[in-house]
C-alpha cells in the first residue's frame, strides 16, 4: 500500500482531474457555462459602476455656481463683490458676465429662435459671476454652506447652483455603488455553490474509485487534490468564457450599437477585467471545491 501511497504524484493527481473533467464533460461544461454568466454579469455591473465613477469624478471639474448681482449696482459695487467672491478659499475661478455679455450669450444659445427677443424694451437679464470651486467642495452640503456664505456678500441677489442636480447625482452615485456591491455578492455566492453543487456531484459519482483508493492506502489528501483541481479549471474556464463574453459585447456596443446612439462611445471599460475575470473564476471555482470537500467525511 505503501508503494502506490507513494507514486501518488502531482503530475498523477492532474491526469485524474483531467481524466475525470473529460469523462463528466457535460456537467463540467454546464458548470462551466453557469460560471460564465455569472462573471459576465459582474463584469457588466463593474463597467457600469466604472463609467458612473468616472461621470461623477469629472463632475467638479466642470461644476459651476452661478451668482447673480443686484440691479443698479455701481462698478465700484460690482468690483467689491467679485472680491469678496474670489476671497473665498472654495472658489478656484471667478468670471464676471455683465447684463449684455448675458443677452449675447442668450442669442448664441437660442441661435435662429433670437428674434423673440428682438421686441424687449430694455435687457430683463442680471448681471452674474460663475464661480468655479475647488473639487473638494463638490458636495451638497458643502456646496450649499458655501451658497449661504456667498449669499452674505453684499450685492449678492441671489445663488443658483442646481440643488436637485447636484443631490441626485451623488444619490445616483451612492445607489450604484450599493446595488453593484449587492449585485457582485449575490453572483458570487452563486458562482460559488455552483461549483460546490458540481464538485459534491462528482464526488458522489466516484465513490466506488474512492473506496478503491482508500483501501490501497491513499491518503486523505491525495484524494481530495483532484477535486479541488476540477473545480479550479472549471472556474479558471469559465472565467475565460466570460472574458470572451465581455470582448464580444465591447465589439457589440462599441463598433455596432455606437453608431447608431452616439453615447455608448464614452463608455470606458476597466481594463482590469482582463486579468481579474480568469482570475476571479480560478478562486470562486477553487473556494467552491474546497468547501464541498471540506464537508464530506469519508
Amino acid at each position: 500500500m505503501k508503494g502506490v501511497t507513494d507514486r501518488m504524484s502531482a503530475p498523477y493527481t492532474f491526469k485524474l482531474a483531467m481524466d475525470s473533467l473529460w469523462k463528466e464533460k457535460w456537467i463540467n461544461l454546464l458548470s462551466a457555462l453557469t460560471i460564465a454568466t455569472g462573471l459576465l454579469l459582474m463584469a457588466v455591473a463593474l463597467s457600469v459602476l466604472y463609467n458612473i465613477q468616472i461621470a461623477t469624478r469629472k463632475l467638479p471639474e466642470r461644476f459651476v455656481i452661478t451668482v447673480f448681482l443686484k440691479e443698479g449696482l455701481t462698478e465700484e459695487k460690482i468690483r467689491d463683490a467679485v472680491s469678496g467672491i474670489k476671497a473665498n478659499p472654495k472658489v478656484k475661478s471667478a468670471k464676471y458676465i455683465s447684463k449684455d455679455a448675458a443677452m449675447k450669450e442668450l442669442k448664441a444659445l437660442m441661435k435662429d429662435s433670437d428674434y423673440i427677443l428682438e421686441g424687449l424694451d430694455e435687457n430683463p437679464l442680471p448681471a452674474s459671476v460663475e464661480v468655479g470651486i475647488n473639487k473638494e467642495a463638490v458636495s451638497e452640503p458643502s456646496v450649499r454652506a458655501f451658497s449661504d456664505e456667498l449669499r452674505a456678500i453684499e450685492g449678492i441677489e441671489d445663488v443658483s447652483y442646481g440643488e436637485k442636480l447636484l443631490s441626485s447625482i451623488q444619490a445616483i452615485k451612492s445607489g450604484a455603488e450599493g446595488i453593484g456591491a449587492l449585485v457582485i455578492i449575490i453572483l458570487s455566492a452563486g458562482i460559488t455553490f455552483v461549483c460546490y453543487s458540481t464538485v459534491k456531484i462528482l464526488f458522489y459519482r466516484k465513490k466506488d474509485e474512492i473506496e478503491t483508493l482508500q483501501l490501497l492506502g491513499a491518503t486523505k489528501g491525495f484524494i481530495r487534490a483532484p477535486f479541488v483541481l476540477e473545480g479550479g479549471l472549471i472556474g479558471l474556464a469559465g472565467g475565460l468564457a466570460a472574458l470572451s463574453g465581455i470582448a464580444g459585447l465591447k465589439y457589440l456596443i462599441s463598433i455596432k450599437l455606437a453608431s447608431l446612439v452616439p453615447v455608448l462611445q464614452s463608455f470606458a471599460y476597466p481594463s482590469a477585467v482582463a486579468v481579474y475575470l480568469p482570475v476571479a473564476g480560478l478562486f470562486v471555482g477553487l473556494l467552491g471545491a474546497l468547501i464541498a470537500i471540506g464537508r464530506l467525511r469519508f
